[in-house]
């Protein structure tokens, strides 16, 4: 009914096209947190894991938990490990990020070897992360016996932004500054990295020794003369369910959201607030492709339903109708709604099958 059709070979491309904008010795890591950003965490993980990821990341310990269960053996890192799930973060070897001393204290009780640990420093997203006056005695907690250090980063907070942006150069002179202060302090090899998706386009004499890609290996890289270079991995569709007429000046869905101009022929379909359809999509804002055409979802959409006005558009009950694809994007729906593509996928609910294609 509801399907969320997704492709191995687009990912394939994004992650060859990400590869080409790196210098040989800079490691990707792979975001594949809220999963895969709403597509299919591990079906995905495993894929770039047999393309030559050097890393994976997900948000929280229990994404994954859930990775390394379903067969994922490559590192993982989570960016923001709680408190209370640390422990079972240890047992599944995964890589923990701190970014509060409450963190790296409690991973220091808990060490009996090394921990692979990832530092996080706010340089200006202001929102986790040691700060970089904290840097001595973060340091002085990390490079010891308790723990074996993989890596320090922060993350830009406007990496999109066209060039020359005061707020990214202000943060990437920070942590310039920070890595050098760190040369004579670490006496191992440790990974430094700042950008994003965006970040990788737009700044890439900024490589460090890593990247980390979440949206671009998904299809979309927040410009559109980088998201040309991309595929959409994601293709959401519906079906009809019900088609009736409506005469003029009658309304369509709840309080009486969208008045009929003329004689109308309206379409139902299954997707709702429930599958991730925003109500911002409503009232002729966004459209949907149904037989080649435009339909625009008119009215309120509800919890598990929209509303299309297919009056010029030859169809019946049981066409299939895409929400985003390939030609009207995720990215061009979430425009149209006032929102982002980030969200629009990731929003994608468990209702939705998920059908992955080679």
């Amino acid at each position: 009914m509801n399907q969320l059709h997704l492709y191995r070979a687009h990912l394939t491309h994004n992650y060859r096209v990400l590869r080409k904008h790196l210098d040989s010795a800079t490691q990707l890591i792979g975001v594949v947190k809220a999963g895969a950003y709403g597509s299919d965490a591990l079906a995905f993980a495993l894929h770039l894991e047999q393309l030559g990821i050097d890393r994976l990341a997900v948000a929280y310990t229990a994404e994954g938990i859930a990775l390394r269960k379903g067969g994922v053996q490559c590192p993982i890192m989570v960016f923001y490990p709680q408190f209370e799930t640390l422990e079972a973060l240890l047992q599944h070897n995964l890589e923990p990020v701190a970014y509060s001393f409450r963190i790296l204290h409690r991973l220091e009780q808990l060490a009996s070897t090394p921990i692979p640990l990832h530092l996080k420093f706010n340089t200006g997203l202001n929102r986790l992360g040691f700060a970089l006056s904290d840097l001595d005695a973060v340091l002085s907690k990390s490079v010891s016996n308790s723990f074996s250090l993989q890596s320090i980063y922060s993350h830009l907070a406007a990496s999109e932004e066209d060039r020359p942006n005061a707020l990214s150069e202000s943060q990437i002179k920070k942590f310039n500054a920070l890595q050098k202060k760190c040369q004579n302090k670490i006496p191992q090899e440790v990974l430094f990295h700042l950008l994003n998706s965006s970040g990788i386009f737009n700044y890439p004499e900024y490589q460090y020794g890593a990247v980390r890609s979440g949206l671009a290996l998904y299809g979309f890289a927040n410009q559109a003369h980088w998201d040309v270079e991309l595929k959409p991995v994601a293709r959401l569709t519906s079906t009809v369910l019900q088609i009736h007429q409506v005469a003029k000046g009658d309304t369509v869905g709840y309080n009486a959201g969208w008045v009929a101009p003329k004689a109308s022929l309206i379409a139902t379909l299954p997707l709702g607030h429930a599958d991730g359809i925003s109500r911002h999509s409503g009232h002729g804002k966004t459209w949907v492709t149904l037989g080649g055409k435009k339909a625009p979802i008119v009215g309120n959409v509800c919890m598990d339903m929209v509303m299309i006005d297919v009056t010029e558009i030859e169809c019946e009950e049981g066409d299939e109708v895409e929400f985003f694809g390939f030609e009207n994007t995720a990215e061009t729906l979430a425009k149209q709604a006032d929102t982002i593509a980030y969200e629009l996928l990731s929003n994608v609910g468990p209702r939705v099958e998920r059908i992955v294609h080679p």
